[in-house]
């Protein structure tokens, strides 16, 4: 399938570098890796934005929050380091 497709200046010129580099042999290479790298972008965030959504909800799921005391967890933070960690 034959395609032609219009870029900026500053495209172009990153295309011809590609090129000139010799890490490509021609411009279509160099947009068919672009093209892979941007579907491999899309999957990696349709994969987070699925854990996210599962997260939430598991966390609707687990029930209400409770209230925490942000100075009682520092106090007993402080006890374990200067005490060692509790054995039981």
């Amino acid at each position: 399938m034959g395609m032609n497709v219009n870029l900026t200046p500053q495209l172009e010129e990153l295309v011809r570098s590609k090129v000139a580099s010799g890490l490509y042999t021609s411009a279509s290479e160099v947009v068919r890796e672009a093209l892979r790298l941007m579907d491999e972008q899309d999957r990696l965030r349709d994969a987070k934005l699925a854990q996210l959504r599962s997260d939430v909800r598991q966390g609707l799921a687990s029930g209400s929050s409770q209230p925490w005391d942000a100075e009682a967890l520092k106090s007993k933070a402080r006890a374990r380091r200067t005490n060692g960690p509790a054995r039981g």
